[in-house]
């Protein structure tokens, strides 16, 4: 076997040590060195990013999967902060549905990394024309760069040891996660408004509070247009104290 071959298959005994036998002629007690720091670091670096979900899983459930994604998922980047993505897309895409797994495992899962993920987001250029004097009716609402709206079948945000559901509720969670200007995270749920309302804001970056109020009461179907823009008002006030919104600027001609 030459040198390129010995070292396929150390990396691969590694990784999984049950499908693949040790290269001939490495002494076991050796090789279990390597065996152990790599899946252990593994392990530490996915357990402290997902660490609700760790705990609910419980000691064996949790290395075995760990297990499964260390054998099986390759991974394309080298950055250990960025390992907890790679671990959500084996999630979504490649472990597939298992018994043993709870129904709400990838949700759980995403709910947890996206504090890190916005974390780690940088802070948003303030525009030019920023103008702290208009209201967030009348100037275009400017969105906080490290603030991402999501949305869940589970109630993940309620998910705890005496709270494991099978099913998801009738009603879907949405929820915002937000990074304050000290840097602490924030988390804020919302109703399928306001969820809507952000998701505006985010496209149409030019549009005054008010004209994107009136969009969504044109959606509702309204019969009185000014009670959705009176109460998105008040949304669009709930969403700058917890600086989600961060300002206005002047709307788009």
């Amino acid at each position: 076997m030459n040198f390129q071959d010995q070292q396929f298959a150390l990396t691969a005994h590694i990784r999984d040590p049950d499908a693949a036998p040790a290269p001939a002629g490495i002494e076991d007690r050796r090789i279990a060195v390597y065996r152990d720091l790599f899946f252990n670091n593994m392990d530490k670096l996915l357990a402290s990013s997902f660490p609700v979900l760790r705990k609910l899983l419980g000691d064996d459930h949790w290395r075995q999967l760990v297990r499964d994604y260390f054998a099986t998922h390759r991974a394309k980047t080298p950055y250990f902060k960025e390992v907890p993505q790679e671990f959500l897309q084996y999630l979504h895409e490649e472990r597939g549905e298992r018994s043993e797994d709870p129904a709400f495992l990838y949700e759980l899962a995403h709910y947890e990394w996206a504090e890190l993920a916005v974390s780690l987001l940088p802070d948003a250029q303030v525009p030019p024309d920023f103008d702290p004097t208009l209201s967030l009716l009348e100037g275009a609402p400017l969105l906080n760069n490290a603030a991402w709206s999501l949305a869940y079948r589970f109630d993940v945000h309620h998910i705890a040891k005496d709270h494991q559901p099978d099913t998801p509720p009738e009603q879907p969670t949405f929820l915002v996660v937000y990074r304050r200007p000290d840097y602490s995270m924030g988390f804020l749920e919302i109703n399928a408004v306001t969820a809507r309302l952000i998701e505006l804001a985010q496209r149409d970056e030019g549009a005054a509070g008010r004209a994107l109020l009136e969009r969504i009461a044109t959606e509702l179907n309204h019969p009185n247009p000014d009670v959705v823009v009176q109460g998105g008002a008040n949304i669009l006030a709930q969403l700058a104290d917890h600086h989600i919104i961060i300002g206005a600027r002047p709307p788009a001609a």
